[in-house]
């Protein structure tokens, strides 16, 4: 019986020491979005996304020796914070999740990589985050994004517009860094390319009447409104006080407006307005949109950029042999990139199984990941119009 017990505590110190060094049988990736807010419609396919990724590695058995991925959900509230940073802290320091996958919107972003990640030393991938203020936050190395900065989409609402003859416009912004940094960038990149914007308005959320707001854009008259701000928000509002008033009938939608809501508020009301959203199509998104099926909206704004930012963190893990976010950070742009196999969704079995191995891949993923200067998507777009009443791709950029 002694021998028995000897052995069998062998076994265990074995099986402790296998799993020492950020190994262990349970990865946690913290998943924190707005589930409640301005972007509430679009975030619950977005963690779908992402923790498809987490299925698909515990499935295949070979993340770190055979760890299962757990997801834990958190609500930034897209706006809040001292919310979203009090929900960050609940993960790492209750949750003690290994790495976070978010935020969403971008002043909860930087006040959770702040308050939260760099404090702590915990990885965060955001799928959504577009603030050009991020490219150059404070990260300790911490810190990526699979979508592109604002600074290149407002250069890509210039072309959309341009090419569609409209050389005049009115803009207003949700007042926040999203808002403000995208309004900044495309008025710069719009004014450059010889456009004129009539007036650059701020607008605030929660707010029951735009009257006054959409008055002043009226006023300062425009081709074509643009509206950088939530579909499920402030920016709904103005877009409905616009028609109702007949200040505007065709808008610009930048990604923060496009969703299912869109269609649902408006319908052939906003027949003929254009908008983008980060987005391509790459072999990967098809890939993507057959693994889903009809699980959830696999063309939901962010929600293949939410499953390439979970894989992203569970090959990085893989590739540092380690879930210690101190360990793997340095190895995210590694499988991001070439050199190696290009890898698509569906196929992060393949990839575990290949750094296993020693060998090298490129994660392209659904959305054509390439991160580039310090971390972020280097940009790819959707191009949508509203053709009877409903988004439709009018090309990719």
């Amino acid at each position: 019986m002694k021998k028995l017990l000897t052995a069998t505590a062998a076994s265990a110190l074995m099986a402790s020491a296998a799993f020492a060094g950020g190994h262990a049988k349970e990865v946690k990736i913290g998943v924190i979005l707005g589930f409640t807010g301005p972007i509430e419609s679009l975030t619950p396919s977005m963690a779908d996304g992402a923790e498809l990724a987490m299925k698909e590695v515990t499935d295949s058995g070979l993340l770190l020796d055979g760890a299962t991925v757990t997801s834990v959900r958190a609500d930034s509230t897209c706006v809040d914070a001292a919310a979203a940073t009090a929900a960050a802290e609940r993960l790492v320091t209750s949750d003690k999740v290994d790495g976070i996958m978010g935020a969403d919107c971008s002043g909860v972003t930087g006040a959770i990589l702040s308050n939260v990640a760099v404090p702590n030393g915990v990885v965060m991938i955001s799928p959504s985050a577009t603030s050009p203020a991020l490219s150059t936050a404070e990260d300790n190395g911490l810190f990526f994004r699979t979508a592109p900065s604002d600074a290149r989409q407002g250069v890509v609402m210039t072309e959309v517009l341009m090419e569609e003859g409209i050389k005049e416009v009115a803009l207003t912004y949700t007042n926040n860094d999203y808002g403000k940094g995208l309004a900044d960038s495309f008025q710069a990149a719009f004014e450059a390319a010889g456009g004129t914007v009539t007036i650059s308005a701020a607008h605030e959320d929660g707010k029951a009447d735009y009257s006054a707001e959409v008055g002043a854009l009226a006023a300062a008259g425009g081709d074509r409104l643009v509206v950088a701000g939530y579909v499920d928000q402030g920016g709904s509002g103005i877009v409905r006080s616009a028609i109702d008033s007949g200040a505007f009938d065709t808008f610009h939608f930048p990604d923060g407006m496009i969703g299912a809501k869109l269609e649902e508020n408006f319908g052939d009301e906003i027949e003929g307005s254009s908008g983008q959203h980060p987005g391509t199509d790459s072999p990967g998104v098809a890939k993507f949109s057959e693994m889903v099926g009809g699980a959830f909206d696999s063309t939901s704004p962010f929600t293949p950029e939410a499953y390439d930012a979970a894989a992203l963190i569970l090959l990085a893990m893989q590739a540092a042999n380690s879930k210690d976010s101190a360990d793997y950070k340095g190895k995210i742009m590694d499988v991001a990139n070439a050199p190696g196999e290009k890898i698509y969704p569906g196929e992060l079995a393949k990839a575990l199984q290949i750094i296993k191995d020693g060998g090298e891949v490129d994660y392209v993923g659904a959305t054509a990941v390439e991160l580039i200067g310090p971390g972020e998507s280097a940009g790819n777009y959707r191009q949508i119009t509203i053709e009877g009443g409903k988004i439709t791709t009018a090309k990719y950029r």
